[in-house]
């Protein structure tokens, strides 16, 4: 079987994505999943995504991590597939679309996507970090010296000695002179650090004004691979109206055989 394949990136977390509206690809077969997305043996991807139909909403995303397992809400991946949507004429500029977590509106205008999140009700404060579930789950720590940590070692330890095989994504913030907020990011399912998370932006926006590091409402986030932003509404610890926001970019096409 050939089908045509696109690769998109989100501030430098990228993606292969498949339109499946036709239900061809072979969503059963993870070692498939594993080495289209692999750096040396494939395409190379964070993550793989397809497009399907939804009788109820303009389409379903379908995430899978490097892995090849079926993966959690991948927010800098939904803002993708929204922009491939847009390239397919699925949509315009605006849509409902379902993911494992739920529904997702989402705009987008040139290559800015703004995608809401769900709502966040529960923020956990463990000893020095947070921990909450913005469609995946993450632990949020600050730390000095962001640029030269040393995020796969302490983030591969943190992942399993504290949250076990299931795991967890680990955050590491570093405040910057303009108030906004620098991230670096291990990700479950990758089992590396990534350029870019967007749920893990999501939680340090969150994050950082619940503990009082920042009184703005839009904040403003510095992963590797570029800059995001994440808007909310806050009502007595809960929070909702969450946008984030960002660059989501195809990079090129190509031919897959399986």
């Amino acid at each position: 079987m050939e089908n045509t394949f696109y690769k998109y990136q989100g501030t430098g977390n990228d993606f292969v994505m498949i339109d499946n509206r036709k239900g061809q690809f072979p969503k059963e077969d993870t070692e498939l999943v594993a080495k289209i997305c692999h750096r040396r043996f494939g395409v190379g991807a964070d993550g793989l995504i397809l497009l399907e139909n939804d009788a109820e909403t303009d389409f379903r995303m379908v995430y899978f991590n490097a892995d090849g397992k079926e993966g959690s809400m991948c927010g800098n991946g939904g803002r993708c597939i929204v922009a491939f949507a847009n390239f397919l004429d699925v949509i315009e500029e605006e849509t409902v679309f379902i993911a494992v977590d739920g529904l997702h509106k989402a705009t987008i205008v040139g290559d800015v996507v703004s995608l809401k999140m769900l709502d966040v009700s529960e923020i956990k404060e463990k000893s020095n970090a947070l921990f909450m579930d913005t469609g995946s789950p993450h632990h949020i720590q600050l730390v000095n010296g962001l640029k030269s940590f040393n995020v796969a070692k302490e983030g591969a330890r943190i992942r399993y000695g504290i949250y076990g095989e299931k795991g967890s994504n680990v955050n590491f913030v570093e405040t910057n002179v303009d108030g906004g907020f620098s991230i670096r990011t291990y990700e479950r399912g990758v089992e590396d650090e990534t350029l870019s998370c967007g749920t893990g932006v999501t939680a340090v926006a969150l994050g950082m004004y619940h503990l009082g590091n920042t009184k703005e409402k839009t904040v403003a986030v510095k992963a590797l691979g570029g800059n995001l932003e994440v808007s909310f509404k806050e009502d007595h610890g809960a929070y909702s109206n969450i946008y984030l926001k960002g660059e989501a970019k195809q990079v090129f096409k190509g031919e897959l055989t399986w």
